[in-house]
C-alpha cells in the first residue's frame, strides 16, 4: 500500500482557531499535537509545532498516473504568537500547501500578515480559512462572510496567492475563546 504524504501548514494569528481546526479534521494525532505540552496548556497558546494527519483515497485524476493508493495529509499546526516566529518559519519550510486561518470576527491581524509573507517564501499554494463564522449574527452571516472573503482576496491581489480559494468554517461551533 503506497501512501503519498502531503504536508499542510496551518498558520495564522494567535487565537484564530488553528489548533481547533486541526483537531476536528485529524484522525491520527502525534504525541506533541493539539497543545499537549504543559507550557502550551498553562499559557493557553500553541508554543511548538503540532503534527496530526488524516488519510484520503488517491484523487481520481491521479489514480491512473501514479502507483500511490492513498494520500496522507499531515497537518503542521504552527504557533501564531509573534515571539514564536522562528518555530513558525521552521514549520513552514516543510509544507506543500498553507491554510491561512483567519478569525472572521477580527480579519487580518499582525501575525496573519507575517504568516502570509512566510508562506510566500516557503510554498506556492494557499487556502484562506475564515474561521469562527458561528460567532457572526445568523441574519448577517452570509453577507459578512462574503464581505470578508472579498477583503481577503483584495489583500492577496499583489501576492503569489491572488487566486487562492477562501472557505468559511466554524471549527468549534458554539464555543467562544472569550472569557
Amino acid at each position: 500500500h503506497k501512501i503519498l504524504n502531503f504536508n499542510v501548514g496551518v498558520l495564522g494569528h494567535v487565537d484564530s482557531g488553528k489548533t481547533s481546526m486541526a483537531r476536528v479534521i485529524s484522525t491520527v494525532a502525534s504525541t506533541a499535537c493539539f497543545d499537549k505540552n504543559p507550557q502550551s496548556q498553562s499559557r493557553g497558546i500553541t508554543i511548538d509545532l503540532g503534527f496530526s494527519s488524516f488519510a484520503l483515497p488517491i484523487p481520481e485524476q491521479l489514480s491512473e498516473s501514479t502507483s500511490f493508493e492513498s494520500v496522507q495529509v499531515t497537518l503542521v499546526d504552527c504557533p501564531g504568537h509573534a515571539t514564536l516566529i522562528k518555530t513558525i518559519i521552521g514549520g513552514a519550510q516543510i509544507i506543500d500547501l498553507m491554510l491561512l486561518v483567519v478569525d472572521i470576527t477580527k480579519g487580518m491581524q499582525t501575525q496573519t500578515a507575517e504568516c502570509l509573507v512566510i508562506g510566500e517564501i516557503t510554498c506556492r499554494k494557499m487556502i484562506v480559512v475564515l474561521n469562527k463564522i458561528d460567532l457572526l449574527p445568523e441574519d448577517k452571516r452570509s453577507m459578512m462572510i462574503d464581505k470578508m472573503s472579498k477583503r481577503m482576496l483584495k489583500t492577496l491581489e499583489s501576492t503569489i496567492f491572488k487566486d487562492s480559494p477562501v472557505v468559511a468554517i466554524a471549527a468549534n461551533p458554539g464555543e467562544s475563546n472569550e472569557p
